[in-house]
């Protein structure tokens, strides 16, 4: 009887909208497979016919606060049980831009959701399926803004306000504190080559102990 396949690792990227973490993640799946690991790369809400469906949704139509949050958590579970769990059962290393985390902070940080339902709708939607590894890039939102400015048209979530990305740093910044294992903080005002220095060094440890 052939060995089981080892459990794969789920890594995501978190962040606000300007932050630069979209520079990196195709990179980290880049050095991943260097060392000889299947990777899917994937994002949310998206990553899935479904989700991507519900992502432009999401983004570009104007919903009240409680059909955004429900409407995020069906991409989600869409995407873990058709996506996100097979590649790991399967061994595959999945790299998320986004995930939970990004309904904590946005969700409720910035339009003041319930934290408890949140946590409630995520114990139900993908209990068990948490990233091993979150990467979560703090810019102050001020420099954040003139990132996006100067890259595209912004959509629904980037055309907000200064407080409310100052709210959605805030409880980005208290879950890291909350789950510091999990979570790496990278100083988005470093350079590319830093930034890509400190997560060489990670995932050179994350794929040693995967191995172990």
């Amino acid at each position: 009887m052939s060995a089981p396949v080892p459990r794969g690792r789920f890594v995501s990227f978190e962040g606000m909208d300007g932050a630069g973490k979209s520079t990196h993640i195709a990179w980290f799946a880049a050095r991943l497979r260097s060392f000889g690991l299947e990777v899917l790369e994937t994002r949310e809400p998206g990553g899935s016919e479904l989700a991507e469906s519900l992502r432009a949704l999401l983004l570009g139509s104007p919903m009240d606060d409680v059909t955004e949050l429900l409407l995020m958590f069906a991409a989600r579970r869409d995407h873990v049980v058709g996506v996100i769990e097979p590649a790991l059962r399967a061994g595959r290393w999945v790299v998320c831009d986004r995930f939970t985390d990004s309904t904590r902070a946005y969700q409720g940080g910035g339009r003041h959701m319930s934290s408890e339902r949140i946590e409630w709708l995520a114990d139900w939607v993908h209990a068990g399926t948490w990233p091993d590894r979150t990467y979560l890039f703090d810019l102050a939102p001020e420099v954040a803004a003139r990132r996006r400015s100067a890259a595209r048209a912004p959509d629904r979530f980037e055309a907000e306000t200064a407080a409310f990305f100052e709210r959605v740093r805030e409880v980005y910044l208290a879950c890291s504190a909350k789950e510091a294992s999990r979570f790496a903080v990278i100083d988005g005002t470093e350079s590319v080559e830093t930034i890509r220095g400190r997560l060489d060094d990670d995932l050179a440890r994350l794929v040693a102990t995967a191995r172990a």
